[in-house]
């Protein structure tokens, strides 16, 4: 009896050994088949060329080609835009309806790349070294192999949300008369209303020394504008010089400007910004990030920091700077012209008249007008959501221990502002990390490191089922 017991014991603990095998090895199997589908389909995204002058209405239709092999339904793919060249993919995995969709976008269109200027073809999909190169592998085709493989990945296995999930795969996000954001939102808006929406554009992680260490979610962004500042005189002869000069009128201005800060003015995500952030840091610098998240604002803090960063700085306040100068029109005469460009990035929730308003008064000079060109679309902050922020929050310290999670404002502009501005709330979330001294989006041999992707793939892949799982 003991005999048969030993070798019935041993029986059994060879199965149990031999089905957990099986078991992880269809899982790894499983891993692999969903990593080479995304590596397919960011290689067709890579080395179709989508650049704003061609358009990205053939990526939208390799997309949505796919997707109709994968079983979607074909009412529930829209190639749709304004122009032939100029088309955005907008498709819909539906769910249950217990809640609102949620939307996911990302743009198809990347910034020109002259072959001539990088170290092989911008538009060939390339891994070397342990890195994949190529236009558009981290600004932001990577984002849109992550969506679209996600997808085909969910409806394979049967995935039944509780609320339908959306992803729009715009054009024009990095310039051009034809935004894809705003045209859905103008002309198509029922195909992308959502209850939230989830930009990877906005948002992701950061590696500095080979070692992961933030993950930000993005729940706001400063708005865009430009000012031209300008002087008008007479002129003159050269040989007869006059204090009244356009170009020293001009110079005056723009020194007051330089030496003007706009007040402090920190928001719900900067304060959190600064005391997450105080997590990775000692001495003064952790002790001014944690005064940052407190009332009343330490100014003094706020200074150090300010000196330590121009990221730091631009977090705090509203910024204006000279960009571009031009003046005079010929060599021997007087200046009757001298003009400037003031590029400002104003706080959400701002008003473009009242920056008009302090430029205006920091300036003090008749002679220098002062007149906005040009105002982005102003858009409020998102509030935060604790489902999205604890989705986060969990698969991170899940996949990444130890990487502190903050929410973020940007200093840039993503398509995340139209949506906020039409009343959808954005957070930008991407599992995607990138070393922060190696950014390389919009220039020479762009590149992600290889292990980054796929992992950034199935962080994605979670975190879509965490926030349509109802769990």
């Amino acid at each position: 009896m003991k005999i048969f017991i030993k070798w019935s014991l041993v029986a059994a603990a060879v199965f149990t050994s031999a089905l957990i095998n099986a078991q992880t090895s269809g899982e790894s199997q499983r891993t692999d088949e969903h990593q080479k589908s995304a590596r397919e389909i960011f290689r067709e995204l890579i080395e179709i060329n989508t650049t704003s002058d061609i358009g990205s209405t053939k990526a939208a239709e390799a997309m949505a080609a796919r997707l109709k092999v994968a079983g979607f339904p074909p009412d529930d793919i829209h190639v749709v835009g304004p122009q032939p060249q100029h088309m955005n993919l907008v498709v819909r995995l539906r769910g249950k309806g217990i809640r609102p969709p949620v939307l996911f976008i990302g743009h198809l269109d990347v910034v020109e790349a002259l072959p001539q200027d990088w170290s092989f073809d911008p538009f060939k999909f390339l891994e070397k070294d342990g890195y994949f190169y190529g236009r558009g592998t981290t600004d932001m085709k990577n984002e849109d192999a992550d969506l679209i493989a996600n997808l085909i990945r969910l409806r394979q296995e049967g995935y039944f949300p509780d609320r339908d999930i959306i992803v729009a795969l715009t054009d024009g996000e990095e310039g051009g008369d034809y935004n894809g954001i705003e045209w859905l939102l103008g002309n198509h808006r029922d195909l992308i209303d959502a209850e939230y929406c989830i930009n990877p554009d906005g948002g992701g992680g950061s590696i500095r020394d080979g070692k992961e260490i933030i993950m930000t979610i993005q729940t706001s962004e400063k708005i865009y504008m430009d000012f031209t500042m300008e002087t008008h005189n007479n002129g003159g002869h050269s040989s007869l010089p006059v204090r009244d000069n356009a170009i020293y009128s001009l110079a005056n201005a723009l020194r007051k400007l330089a030496d003007y800060s706009f007040p402090l003015e920190l928001n719900e995500t900067t304060r959190i910004y600064f005391e997450r952030n105080a997590q990775q840091e000692t001495g003064q610098t952790k002790a001014d990030m944690l005064r940052m998240a407190k009332l009343p604002v330490d100014t003094s803090a706020a200074n150090r920091l300010a000196k330590i960063s121009p990221i730091y700085n631009s977090k705090m306040r509203t910024t204006c700077v000279a960009t571009m100068l031009s003046g005079g029109h010929a060599q021997n005469a007087l200046p009757q012209t001298a003009k400037a460009n003031i590029n400002c990035r104003m706080l959400p929730g701002g008003n473009p008249d009242n920056i008009l308003a302090v430029l205006t008064e920091i300036v003090n000079d008749p002679q220098v007008t002062i007149s906005l060109a040009y105002t982005s679309t102003v858009s409020p902050l998102s509030p935060l959501r604790k489902d999205v922020l604890g989705s986060l929050d969990r698969l991170t310290a899940s996949m990444w221990p130890g990487v502190v999670v903050t929410p973020d404002m940007s200093t840039g502009a993503t398509d995340g502002r139209l949506l906020r501005a039409a009343g959808i709330p954005v957070y930008g979330i991407s599992g995607m990390f990138g070393d922060l001294d190696d950014i390389r989006a919009h220039g020479k041999d762009e590149r992600i490191g290889v292990k980054e992707f796929y992992k950034g793939v199935e962080f994605m892949y979670r975190f879509i089922k965490a926030v349509t799982s109802g769990s």
